[in-house]
């Protein structure tokens, strides 16, 4: 057990969770997902309000075991092959309070063993917020440049995501941008270890990450006509 908010346990239950996806061995185990899993990261969360809503105000951050920051652990297995009904790993959605789903730029936590991460950005935005975010980079280059190369988001901060094979409709080939311009999401990730999130500096970490997205977080948020 640590002393942070976050115990061990969380992620040796999603091992074990990994090796035992069904119904029966979770149902067994519930009791253990919601006092080592659940809990823990409703607890995060509501320790992040406070400082989020000085550094991050337009961040909504909602401590709540249903329906509220906290990702459900119950996969949707309706169109996929993957028929496994739980998801090993947490998810942490702080959510833009000007856009109710996950195309409005907000910040992501995913917690899983190995693979832990902190997300800024906008995933798969819908194709008018898309159009409005590379408008924005074509419009004011300088602008783009100076929120995607800050020193202290790019310490880090690396983008992620898929983009066009070629250049959209609009812009030419050869546009200095097109890269960035080819972008299907304006997403970056900054790796983060079990260690430092079962440690017991875990909020202040997270808070430190959000401020060095900030560049990017208002580039975003300027460029769809959202306060940040």
């Amino acid at each position: 057990m640590s002393n942070g908010i976050l115990p061990k346990s969380l992620f040796s239950f999603l091992r074990k969770l990994k090796r035992n996806n069904n119904r029966d061995w979770f149902a067994e185990h519930k009791q253990l997902y919601q006092q080592n899993v659940l809990g823990p990261a409703v607890e995060l969360v509501a320790r992040l309000e406070k400082p989020l809503a000085r550094c991050a105000p337009m961040l909504h951050v909602s401590a709540k075991a249903h329906n509220g920051s906290v990702l459900r652990i119950y996969r949707d297995t309706r169109f996929g092959k993957d028929k496994t009904p739980y998801k090993t790993n947490v998810g942490i959605s702080l959510r833009h309070q000007a856009g109710k789903d996950v195309h409005a730029p907000g910040i992501y936590l995913h917690l899983e063993p190995a693979e832990c991460f902190i997300g800024a950005g906008t995933w798969r935005p819908e194709s008018s917020a898309l159009a409005s975010i590379r408008a924005a980079i074509d419009a004011d280059p300088k602008a783009w440049k100076r929120a995607r190369d800050n020193k202290a988001f790019r310490a880090d901060y690396e983008f992620v995501g898929e983009s066009l094979k070629t250049a959209p409709r609009d812009y030419p080939k050869d546009h200095p941008l097109i890269e960035d311009l080819r972008r299907k999401d304006f997403v970056a990730i900054a790796p983060l270890s079990e260690a430092e999130l079962t440690g017991d500096a875990i909020v202040d970490l997270i808070i430190q990450r959000v401020k060095q997205a900030r560049p990017l977080m208002r580039f975003l948020c300027d460029s769809i006509g959202v306060p940040y």
